[in-house]
């Protein structure tokens, strides 16, 4: 029963059934689920031609630019040979061929662990997990083979050429089952780099630089930004600093961190705060979970004097809590309030109740106003 179900799903994906697959193929009518408001990327400093694209496409142009300019690479996973659930991997079997580009079984454990095999070979894996609610099967592959190879080797043997694509986050009515964060669970592995990108920019700049380093890479892909917005995006090749945060809205009352989509609620609500209160936000996005920019948001969190971090997951052994902890100790003597935090709650992600459960704006804005009352 369970396989036939198994091989029933990846037919109807196959074929377009799309009344199977709402969350993925009918993406687009997740705009009147959506609980934020889009911040664009402005800021490209990237010279030579840009066009507009939306994440989705960001990362298609992302993986085309990568297998053409290292012919050792190679995509798969489920139902990546006709573009996976998303599209992000489209057009890719008919450049390059099902040598290099193929379906995997589903089968999330084989697919990280054929990724090993092959890094380890010195290909350039580049793996793809249909939704991260599923990458757990895979859990142990990479948290213990994938960031021990090279210690547990001596530096001998390394499998750095991987990387673990995986659509994460809410989308408005994904459920327990595609709508999880699990970005916490991995940022405890020594030897693995956890990335989550807010936007088309963001997305090819940071992917790129994932499929360069020689280092395992877990690139989580917020699903509900795929077509949400489009940017200006470079054409060719370029690479964004992979543990570097990026202010994206400078302030000096209150530092506050999210990443993914969290940082437009967070844009958002600065600028509430500055309407209602006349207070200034610093938003911090924090792009890379492991290793994550400690420097920048200590820093920032030093100059305001107070900090708030944001994240969809749950509250428990969320990332905010590492936040928070360093925060304190490197910044105990510049803090003007007790450091806040916004998160899912500690239940499994709802259905009917998602827009309760999420760390919406206006959660968001009361955490602020409260913390700027101290």
């Amino acid at each position: 029963m369970i396989l036939s179900k198994l091989c029933a799903r990846s037919q109807c994906v196959r074929k377009g059934l799309n009344r199977f697959w709402p969350l993925a193929v009918n993406q687009q009518k997740n705009v009147r689920y959506m609980h934020f408001q889009y911040y664009p990327d402005e800021k490209a400093e990237q010279s030579g031609e840009k066009k507009d694209m939306n994440m989705m496409q960001a990362i298609n142009n992302a993986l085309h630019l990568a297998m053409e300019r290292n012919e050792n690479s190679m995509m798969f996973g489920e139902d990546v040979e006709f573009g996976g659930v998303f599209r992000c991997s489209s057009g890719l079997l008919d450049r390059f061929g099902r040598d290099r580009v193929f379906n995997t079984p589903l089968c999330e454990q084989g697919i990280v662990g054929f990724g090993i095999g092959l890094a380890a070979a010195g290909t350039t894996a580049l793996a793809e997990i249909q939704f991260a609610d599923y990458i757990f099967p895979a859990f142990d592959q990479l948290v213990n083979e994938a960031a021990k190879y090279r210690y547990r080797s001596g530096g001998q043997f390394e499998c750095g050429g991987l990387t673990v694509r995986a659509p994460c986050g809410a989308v408005g009515h994904g459920a327990l089952y595609h709508s999880q964060s699990p970005e916490a669970q991995f940022a405890h592995t020594p030897g693995l780099r956890v990335v989550v990108p807010r936007g088309p920019l963001q997305a090819k700049g940071l992917l790129l630089s994932c499929i360069d380093v020689q280092d395992p890479c877990i690139f989580f892909e917020p699903k509900i930004l795929y077509r949400t917005a489009v940017e200006q995006v470079p054409v060719d090749h370029f690479t964004l600093p992979l543990d570097k945060a990026e202010i994206v809205r400078p302030g000096k009352d209150i530092s506050v961190i999210g990443w993914g989509t969290q940082v437009h609620v967070l844009l958002e609500v600065a600028e509430m705060i500055h309407k209602e209160i006349g207070a200034s936000c610093e938003v911090i996005d924090l792009r890379s979970i492991l290793p994550w920019d400690s420097d920048t948001v200590c820093e920032s969190v030093r100059r305001t004097g107070r900090c708030v971090v944001s994240h969809e997951a749950p509250l428990t052994m969320g990332f905010g809590a590492e936040i928070a902890a360093t925060v304190q100790e490197a910044c105990f003597l510049h803090l003007e309030a007790p450091i806040g935090r916004v998160t899912g709650w500690d239940t499994p992600f709802p259905h009917v109740q998602e827009s309760l459960y999420l760390p919406d704006k206006w959660r968001c804005f009361e955490e602020i106003k409260s913390t700027l009352e101290y």
